[in-house]
């Protein structure tokens, strides 16, 4: 069955958290099965090789299990994205789930379809606090024309907070593939340099103003802290 998106997670030792993140994006779509999960095991030292297994097993033609030796997000990334059979492509860390809003994201990736298609969809993110201290939404609704597919002609100045992030964003999986090279190995913030890669080969963009994303920030042993 044709795939209308990709979801890679990167999980290196996420037993505790992956379950709340993968049942986000199965519940959200409704276990849809033109969407595709691949859990990418980072060489875990805990059970997070297993529970992908058992996640493959349950969910057969939507979630598959991709094993490798540690070789950080990046490398993670790199994983899914090589394995992605989705005409679009979204990273989601394993600790981070997907909002109540994910099928507002799922129509609109379809509108896009039936529209020929764009090179970048951009939905909202939320800030959650270990602490509750500072949640907040990073919004796009002042810089970029929302509900319809636009160049970046329509587009307004950004400020510095709403410069465009993984949680922010996805792409046409063969956008990213005109990679000149994969993201490096062990190398901290290279989520950054996977939208700097793509964002010159982004022509056609749509824009959901809706908080898809919920980062989680501040917890111990977050993906972000290998």
């Amino acid at each position: 069955m044709h795939k209308v998106i990709t979801f890679g997670i990167p999980s290196y030792n996420a037993a505790k958290d992956m379950d709340h993140c993968i049942t986000s994006i199965l519940e959200g779509s409704n276990y849809a099965t033109d969407i595709e999960i691949i859990i990418v095991d980072d060489g875990s030292k805990d059970e997070t090789a297993a529970k992908a297994d058992e996640w493959e097993a349950r969910y057969p033609g939507i979630i598959r299990a991709v094993h490798q030796e540690n070789g950080g997000h990046g490398e993670g990334i790199n994983q899914g994205l090589k394995h992605a059979t989705g005409t679009y492509f979204k990273v989601v860390d394993s600790d981070d789930p997907l909002s109540p809003d994910f099928p507002k994201f799922l129509d609109a990736l379809e509108e896009c379809e039936r529209q020929g298609g764009v090179d970048m969809v951009v939905t909202n993110y939320y800030y959650v606090h270990s602490d509750g201290d500072g949640d907040r939404s990073i919004n796009y609704s002042a810089v970029l024309p929302e509900n319809r597919i636009f160049t970046w002609e329509d587009t307004k100045p950004f400020r510095v907070y709403q410069m465009l992030t993984i949680h922010s964003s996805t792409f046409r999986t063969e956008i990213m593939r005109k990679w000149e090279q994969p993201l490096p190995k062990h190398v901290f913030y290279e989520d950054n340099l996977m939208v700097y890669q793509a964002l010159p080969y982004v022509k056609k963009m749509y824009y959901l103003n809706t908080d898809l994303y919920r980062y989680y920030i501040g917890r111990e042993g977050q993906s972000v802290q290998r």
